[in-house]
């Protein structure tokens, strides 16, 4: 009698292991497919992110267009590039350029307003219309996955001083990622280089200039 209650105690014993292995393993398929999925992101328009006023929005949308990225700030040296910006997009806008601002508090805490307020200082002071988006953080331990792929892809950089440098972090508000018709980023701004600069303009009108791949 003994030995049969050992055997089914046993049996049990396995069924229960066996159910728990089962379980486990379910439970582990989806995450290593998220996981899977986020390193999908093929190009700066694969990310879905949201609106200064809170919304999603797929840039996805904005494919075979030309997009110009630049993460903003209210109350740095760089701020008054607002107006250049606007310029820009404005100039070419019809022509299938798009400009988006992205705000961020990395540098000098020089973003920290709420996104109510900061949208009020763009419209106000420098009269934006070019989308803006949700304050995020483009560097660090909660960069934002946008920005990771943007200072990821290998583009020379070009600054005022001519000097070119690769992939990596972003140095201070204002910098610039110009991507093209096919959501590849093709030239990337360091933050003193003007939007208006003879460099920028060259890259933007080349790349409205090619047609989507």
């Amino acid at each position: 009698m003994k030995s049969v209650l050992a055997v089914l105690a046993l049996a049990a014993a396995v069924a229960c292991f066996s159910v728990a292995v089962g379980f486990a393993a379910e439970d582990t398929t989806p995450k290593a497919a998220g996981m899977e999925n986020m390193n999908m992101k093929t190009d700066a328009l694969s990310f879905t992110m949201k609106d200064i006023d809170g919304k999603d929005v797929d840039l996805g949308q904005y494919r075979g267009k030309v997009v110009l990225i630049v993460n903003v700030a209210s109350k740095c040296g760089n701020t008054p590039q607002y107006a250049p910006l606007e310029a820009v997009y404005t100039k070419y806008q019809d022509k299938g350029l798009v400009i988006m601002g992205f705000p961020e508090n990395n540098f000098g805490h020089q973003e920290p307003g709420t996104e109510a307020q900061i949208k009020a200082g763009c419209m106000t002071e420098y009269h934006v219309t070019f989308p803006m988006f949700s304050k995020v953080s483009v560097k660090g331990d909660d960069q934002v996955a946008l920005f990771k792929y943007l200072t990821s892809q290998d583009v020379a950089v070009t600054a005022p001083d001519k000097k070119e440098v690769g992939k990596g972090d972003i140095a201070w508000n204002f910098e610039k990622f110009l991507i093209g018709r096919d959501g590849k980023v093709v030239a990337r701004f360091a933050n003193k280089t003007q939007p208006d600069d003879p460099e920028v303009i060259k890259a933007i009108e080349g790349a409205l200039a090619s047609k989507a791949g």
